[in-house]
């Protein structure tokens, strides 16, 4: 029966999809306004609707047959950036040259964007989690947080195009999902005389963009942990051989390593010289995001991700180093800041993370225990709040490690949650409601 559903499911938006970009809104009116004479023309006695609906049906069927004689030879170039943000529009050009030998007048440019609807294996994990918590599953859930292939509203129109010459169309998309915008390519549209019917030229073009998360704001927040000693300094955080922080050169004394010696340096002052190195304090934060849940169009998910997000853009301004720990095929930590790598690079990571169905909390778990020794403090992105992360969080604090915990829900799900083991500190526990996420941090101190 599920599967039946998920069928009916793509049909049903490919015919809706096939419809907003065939017909124009006029093309709309008239299918509507055939519908409802058709409903009426029976009674050929008492009304004469019968012979509109005849001349609605003439009048689409002309606009269809016109499509047919649409022909055109195209070139595309398209100016994408690199990254988007989830939210913010999304600006680029696109340049667009006639190579036919016909003049090319009245055409409006659509995008063809990937298909980004779900697969039935994550269509049916999400009507399970919606089983278990007892909510209404409706058919066109997936949709909002998978959403099918999108134009602009307002089509953009190409200027004329003479044989052999191009225009510059700006293009503006509003990403609704973080990850990959795929582009299949490029479709060209006219209307037929009547208004009613678009026929297309299709030209391949494909490009993708990197949709980076959604960031919120965040107030000045006193972050866990102090500064401490990092053996290897930063050299030994990003995992590439052991060395100190370089101060300066000294005579050399009896016992320095061999490999410390400064070789330029005793060639041109006739005594051996070595490098002089100190240890370095530096705050260190772990940054632990939750990737367990059994519903893959989780919105609490998203906005997990988009919090991790935003802690990171400002760990990194702080002069700290941030690892981000967190599980999907495998156990990953990614060290940033200092140096070491950039905001950038850690959001792009942030804008793939996918949940993960393979592995269990306890792997998570068993990641962060091996790690707690070189940070400083912790922060917690947290998707439920059970035994299991109750004890991993009584753990932490066991360690003597300052930490913060922000649980994300689902919308409309309770906020009334005991803390747990930060009974004693409220303040570093808060539970986020997806949708209200930006309000929630607002007031966080």
């Amino acid at each position: 029966m599920l599967r039946l559903i998920y069928r009916f499911y793509r049909w049903h938006t490919s015919l809706r999809y096939w419809t907003e970009r065939r017909f124009t809104p006029a093309g709309l009116v008239v299918i509507g306004a055939t519908a409802v004479v058709v409903m009426v023309s029976p009674d050929v006695e008492n009304n004469v609707a019968y012979q509109a609906a005849a001349l609605l049906f003439v009048l689409l069927g002309m606009g269809i047959v016109w499509s047919w004689f649409f022909r055109g030879r195209f070139a595309i170039e398209r100016g994408l950036p690199r990254f988007g943000t989830v939210g913010l529009p999304l600006h680029y050009r696109v340049r667009i040259r006639n190579v036919g030998k016909r003049p090319q007048r009245g055409l409006v440019l659509l995008e063809d964007l990937a298909d980004s609807r779900p697969a039935y294996r994550d269509f049916a994990a999400a009507h399970k989690a919606a089983a278990r918590d007892l909510r209404s599953f409706r058919v066109g859930r997936p949709k909002r947080l998978f959403p099918l292939r999108q134009f602009p509203r307002a089509m953009p129109l190409v200027p004329p195009l003479p044989p052999g010459q191009g225009a510059d169309v700006e293009m503006e998309l509003l990403p609704r999902q973080r990850g990959l915008l795929r582009f299949d390519g490029t479709t060209l549209a006219r209307t037929d005389p009547f208004g009613l019917f678009r026929s297309f030229v299709r030209v391949p073009a494909p490009q993708y963009a990197l949709i980076l998360p959604r960031r919120y704001a965040l107030p000045p927040v006193a972050l866990p942990g102090s500064m401490q000693y990092q053996q290897g300094g930063v050299a030994m955080a990003s995992h590439v051989g052991q060395s100190e922080e370089f101060v300066g050169l000294r005579d050399y004394r009896r016992g320095d390593p061999l490999r410390h010696i400064h070789w330029r340096t005793w060639a041109r002052a006739g005594k051996p010289v070595v490098r002089e190195f100190e240890d370095e304090f530096f705050m260190r934060h772990a940054l632990v995001l939750d990737t367990f849940t059994a519903n893959p169009l989780s919105a609490a998910f998203e906005e997990a991700v988009s919090v991790a997000a935003s802690f990171a853009c400002t760990i990194l301004t702080q002069e700290s180093l941030l690892d981000l720990l967190f599980v999907g095929a495998q156990s990953y930590c990614f060290t940033a800041g200092r140096g070491l790598a950039h905001a950038d690079q850690m959001l792009e990571i942030l804008a793939a993370v996918q949940p993960c169905h393979d592995h269990t909390f306890e792997v998570l778990r068993h990641s962060v225990q091996n790690h707690i020794r070189l940070v400083s403090g912790v922060v917690c992105v947290f998707l439920s709040w059970d035994d299991e992360r109750r004890e991993f969080v009584r753990e932490l604090k066991a360690a003597g490690l300052p930490l913060r915990v922000f649980l994300l829900v689902e919308p409309g799900s309770s906020r009334d949650l005991d803390p747990g083991p930060l009974r004693d500190c409220p303040e570093d526990f808060r539970v986020l409601e997806a949708g209200q996420v930006a309000r929630d941090l607002a007031g966080m101190t």
